[in-house]
């Protein structure tokens, strides 16, 4: 059995593996990474060969880490070779083992996206759905929350109103949101947690949101993965992502990245605080999110056409939509949960 797995940023580690009586045998790693010295390769083989076949990542990284000892592994780590073995048995899954759907509906209120995300999380999860990608479209401006943010600390509810901007809360956690229509991007990814079998959270971010950064990078953006959870460029912050998962191991990565935002408005209705803007390393919070229009120079529909057409060729993929099932739940949510009171200020 063979599975392979790519480091983002880094290089491709592949793993051949045999499995007999519950035990892994004759463990093969291979890749175009950098491996000093050469006999470690030989340690790191043989520390895996004999353990078995359920062996979880946490304790292969283990594994692998005390085999090479001081050996230096340079474009990739223990925890991918653990990666790429759990692959080669099918308890994890790659990109190529899927095929995603693509979504692009009409605009729809803040509530409804919102909702979606937990009805479209819930689909993939129990299997109903496959694997999909979703571009938003803002039907009105927005605040929107983590899920664990406090709504007094987090907004100006005198000034949101003032604009007529709807304050709404989601179900991940992270940094508030500030969108009106046309000036952001945002998508969802939900996936099936064997696509981040073994990744910390942390990894899991920069895995799944490296498709994104070869869009941009295709669009002339010098983009980056800034962790925990930023998309950056030189000239300043991009965008940021959050992600939800499910006990059963379904997984919400969704962000927001700034196309022409309204820096001025963003300041009155956000209480973005001196020692967060501090910890950005800027005095001024208007350059903390540096808009892609400038960057590009492209229409914001033009960008989003590159970047699905990146995703398209970089993977699997069908067309998509949403079903009349998958409305009415939303529907339902937004009535009984995300629209009421109790869940906004869930968190005062």
């Amino acid at each position: 059995m063979r599975g392979e797995y790519k480091v983002p940023g880094g290089k491709l580690v592949a793993a051949e593996v045999e499995v007999s009586d519950g035990v892994m045998r004759d463990v093969r790693i291979s890749g175009d990474f950098f491996l000093e010295p050469d006999d470690a390769l030989e340690r790191l083989d043989r520390a895996l060969s004999g353990l078995p076949a359920d062996a979880d990542v946490a304790t292969m990284t283990q594994v692998v880490t005390d085999a090479v000892g001081d050996a230096q592994m340079i474009g990739f780590t223990p925890e991918a070779v653990a990666i790429a073995v759990r692959r080669a048995q099918g308890r994890a899954t790659a990109w190529h083992d899927h095929t995603f759907e693509v979504l692009h509906p009409e605009p729809l209120k803040p509530l409804t996206h919102l909702a979606l995300d937990q009805v479209l999380l819930e689909e993939v999860g129990a299997g109903r759905r496959r694997p999909t990608l979703r571009i938003w479209e803002w039907a009105g401006p927005a605040v929107i929350i983590g899920s664990f943010q406090s709504l007094r600390n987090e907004v100006d509810l005198e000034a949101a109103e003032r604009y007529g901007i709807e304050v709404v809360r989601r179900i991940s956690g992270g940094g508030a949101m500030f969108v009106e229509p046309g000036n952001s991007i945002t998508y969802s990814l939900y996936v099936p947690g064997s696509l981040v079998d073994g990744l910390s959270f942390e990894r899991s971010y920069s895995f799944l949101d490296d498709w994104v950064l070869g869009a941009l990078r295709e669009l002339g953006v010098d983009a980056t993965y800034q962790p925990l959870n930023d998309i950056a460029s030189p000239q300043g912050k991009i965008g940021g992502a959050a992600q939800k998962r499910l006990a059963g191991g379904a997984v919400l990565h969704h962000a927001t990245m700034s196309y022409d935002i309204d820096a001025d408005k963003m300041l009155q209705v956000l209480r973005i605080g001196r020692e967060k803007l501090s910890d950005k390393g800027t005095r001024s919070a208007q350059k903390r999110v540096d808009p892609m229009r400038r960057q590009t120079g492209m229409s914001r529909a033009a960008v989003i056409e590159a970047m699905v057409d990146h995703f398209r060729r970089r993977y699997d993929t069908v067309d998509g939509e949403l079903t009349a099932a998958e409305l009415a739940r939303a529907e339902q949510l937004v009535a009984e949960k995300f629209s009421t009171p109790e869940w906004l200020t869930r968190v005062p």
